[in-house]
């Protein structure tokens, strides 16, 4: 049996979750995650608890198990607290603006790079060399970030580039003259 699979999901106060055969809605303070998961897993709601448990241990219905209940977890925490992922750019000249919605980098190219807003992902400036990456959906936020970490990705050698914060780069030495 799944060790995170058949752990029950606590649902916080102001948060709603509503089944409908293999679509699941979840309310909450900051706003609704809709999503279809697998029709085969059994999604079971008891007061304030949602288990997710597996119809037989069958290779599939074992793999889905604990994905089903992680993705299930992140809806209800996403639309009670949210998700956030903040970048780092390291460099000479470096810098992020925020002009209107949109998002102005420059990091060492010929040009400035613009980031278009989503909707339902924030992105903030606080300083000119972060960047805050946040909203209620946990893939999507993750998505938005790795996107604006390819644009420059950090290099081994003076670790230049657009990092996440927590991320520690390996450094390399550099070539030893003669």
């Amino acid at each position: 049996m799944s060790r995170i699979g058949r752990r029950p999901i606590a649902i916080p106060n102001g948060v709603e979750i509503s089944l409908k055969q293999n679509e699941v809605t979840v309310k909450g303070p900051k706003g609704t995650l809709t999503r279809e998961l697998h029709p085969e897993m059994i999604i079971k709601q008891v007061g304030n608890t949602v288990t997710v448990e597996r119809p037989s241990d069958h290779r599939l219905h074992r793999a889905l198990h604990g994905t089903t209940r992680s993705v299930l977890a992140n809806m209800v925490t996403g639309v009670h607290t949210g998700f956030t992922k903040s970048l780092e750019l390291v460099g000479v000249g470096y810098k992020a603006t925020k002009k209107g919605k949109d998002v102005v980098l420059n990091v060492g190219y010929s040009h400035p790079v613009e980031i278009k807003y989503e909707d339902g992902i924030e992105i903030e400036v606080p300083a000119q060399t972060q960047l805050i990456v946040s909203g209620i959906d946990k893939e999507r936020v993750g998505l938005v970030a790795a996107n604006i970490r390819s644009i420059r990705k950090p290099e081994p050698y003076k670790g230049k580039g657009i990092k996440y914060s927590d991320e520690k780069i390996k450094r390399k030495e550099g070539k030893t003259g003669k």
